[in-house]
């Protein structure tokens, strides 16, 4: 069983910048798939990044450029580094793992872990 915790999340004025941390206990990332997604109220659960364990990356069009996904195999560790961030980006922020993927999805459904999510608040 894998056990995801994020971390990092807070409340930062438009144009600041914050950095996220998903923690992994019980395996490794290497043959995983790991994603973030964001959730505001009201709204449906969104991907925002992915990366997999080969290195391929994706974004949505939304943060490219602004936002890049990273890991650190040794620590565990999923990082979402987030830049010149705008109102539009607070949401609750999670990070989530599908196993043994070489492929990225953007679909909620199709990975199986999830951490609890962590808050992000830009203000204007």
């Amino acid at each position: 069983q894998v056990q995801l915790v994020e971390s990092g999340g807070g409340l930062v004025q438009a144009g600041g910048s914050l950095r996220l941390s998903c923690a992994a206990s019980g395996r490794t990332f290497s043959r995983y798939a790991m994603g973030w997604f964001r959730q505001a109220p009201g709204k449906e659960r969104e991907f925002v990044c992915g990366l997999t364990w080969s290195g391929n990356t994706d974004y949505v069009d939304s943060v490219k450029g602004r936002f890049t996904i990273s890991r650190d195999n040794a620590k565990n560790t999923v990082y979402l580094q987030m830049n010149s961030l705008k109102p539009e980006d607070t949401a609750v922020y999670y990070c989530a793992a599908r196993i043994g993927s070489m492929y990225l999805s953007t679909r909620p459904n199709e990975y199986d872990y999830w951490g609890q999510g962590t808050q992000v608040t830009v203000s204007s």
